[in-house]
């Protein structure tokens, strides 16, 4: 039992440590112009790190070239909030 509440204790303390050390924004170069990503603002409406991450910090979720175009689209889609045309999120250099 006291093993189960180590665990958990040190569990929580890395999913509060990786929220807090998280970027507040993060850029992503691309060819049609930089994608700036307010990671921050996410985090304080999804929560849910597995949203998006298959392991937290770290990878996303769907590998691939327009892995964000599904995953970000997707989810401002469904969510109905967020940009989903091109030249709201790619802004020239």
């Amino acid at each position: 039992m006291r093993a189960l509440q180590f665990t958990c204790a040190v569990l929580a303390i890395i999913s509060c440590a990786g929220t807090a050390v998280a970027a507040d924004v993060i850029v992503f170069p691309a060819e049609n112009g930089q994608v700036i990503f307010t990671h921050k603002k996410h985090q304080e409406v999804i929560k849910d790190c597995s949203a998006c991450h298959t392991s937290a910090p770290g990878k996303m979720r769907s590998p691939g070239q327009f892995r964000p175009h599904k995953l970000c689209i997707g989810c401002h889609e469904g969510r109905k909030s967020g940009p989903v045309n091109c030249v709201d999120c790619h802004k020239p250099s």
